[in-house]
């Protein structure tokens, strides 16, 4: 059994460590927190030692704490690093490296530049087999995720046919959690935004890739417009549904008027969190003309990179193979379930 520590509680890691703790394979020595704020409660509530920075223990003595970070890593295999953009990059200079522990790192950090935390960006669906000797690799997005399990099918189905992908993203302003973070009213346009970049890390740095984004005031997902253009007619809109028939976690969905039914469901059906995680393409908006083919899908939010940071946690500790940990993978997240059930209730209706 292998021993993990999940630096940081916020939305990744809560739901990191809820489906961690289901998997026989890893015991959770327990979570670092920053803050003492009510999350620790929380933690302890559900089984997980707390421990926080040395310099920090102060301000903690009216909480249950474990002990340090510091002193939590060295009885550690790997690290998920959890924490908020740009700490991940301090993480590892001052923690993981001079401990020589491994660590993923999380989509706030980057990847190129003076403050980069790997030299690869990890996709299941891209390039699993290339990650088993690292030390350090970062996971994607949400958004950077949600992308490659679009783009890479399509890759693979139509290949050259393809001249180019032209993406909007329209990002949700905050997580459903975030009750404190505001939303404001205002569509906010994103200069020069990082999402395309980083995909072209794992789908070529020529990839002929256009993205732009715009963040509205909503926490029900992001939503995906994408324009594909071919060197020919475009495939007709069957053809493109097809191909993610059987895409683990891609479902196919015909009746969502909004994110919002999706979430509600996903409630309803007592999802963890209220993830689906996985895409969602919204077939009736799917349509071809001449030599495009416009497709629209929903990105869950933080959901989507749990499995993902799951499956890559396999192939570093492990060495699983990719068949292997999708198996391990499905027997905990149950995507293959929850994708027949989504698209059951948002069917074609004839």
């Amino acid at each position: 059994m292998k021993k993990v520590f999940v630096n940081g509680y916020g939305s990744i890691g809560s739901r990191i460590t809820s489906f961690l703790q289901d998997d026989s394979e890893i015991s959770v020595i327990g979570i670092g927190k920053y803050s003492p704020d009510e999350k620790v409660n929380v933690a302890n509530s559900r089984g997980l030692d707390v421990y926080v920075p040395e310099n920090k223990l102060d301000k903690f003595s009216n909480h249950k704490i474990a002990g340090t970070i510091e002193s939590a890593l060295d009885d550690c295999d790997l690290v998920i690093d959890a924490s908020p953009g740009g700490h991940g990059y301090k993480n590892k200079k001052n923690l993981y490296e001079p401990k020589n522990i491994p660590a993923i790192y999380q989509g706030g950090e980057s990847i190129s530049g003076s403050e980069s935390v790997s030299d690869l960006l990890f996709n299941s669906r891209v390039n699993y087999d290339l990650v088993s000797d690292k030390q350090h690799v970062m996971q994607g997005s949400c958004n950077v995720t949600g992308m490659g399990k679009i783009l890479e099918p399509l890759r693979d189905s139509f290949g050259e046919r393809i001249v180019r992908f032209d993406v909007t993203l329209i990002r949700r302003w905050a997580d459903i959690e975030q009750i404190d973070e505001k939303l404001v009213d205002t569509i906010e346009m994103t200069e020069k935004p990082h999402h395309g970049d980083d995909v072209k890390e794992y789908f070529g740095k020529d990839a002929p890739l256009y993205v732009r984004a715009i963040k509205v005031p909503t926490r029900q997902m992001h939503l995906h417009i994408m324009d594909i253009r071919f060197k020919d007619v475009a495939p007709k809109p069957s053809e493109i549904h097809e191909i993610f028939t059987n895409e683990f976690g891609v479902a196919t969905l015909w009746t969502v008027k909004g994110t919002k039914d999706i979430r509600d469901y996903a409630q309803k059906m007592g999802f963890n969190f209220t993830d689906t995680n996985m895409i969602h393409i919204h077939a009736n908006m799917t349509t071809s003309i001449g030599d495009t083919v416009q497709m629209m899908y929903s990105d869950d939010q933080t959901g989507i990179v749990i499995p993902e940071n799951h499956m890559l946690l396999q192939a570093m500790l492990f060495k699983k193979s990719y068949e292997e940990a999708f198996t391990h993978t499905e027997s905990i997240f149950h995507m293959t379930e929850k994708k027949k059930k989504l698209q059951d209730y948002f069917s074609r209706k004839e």
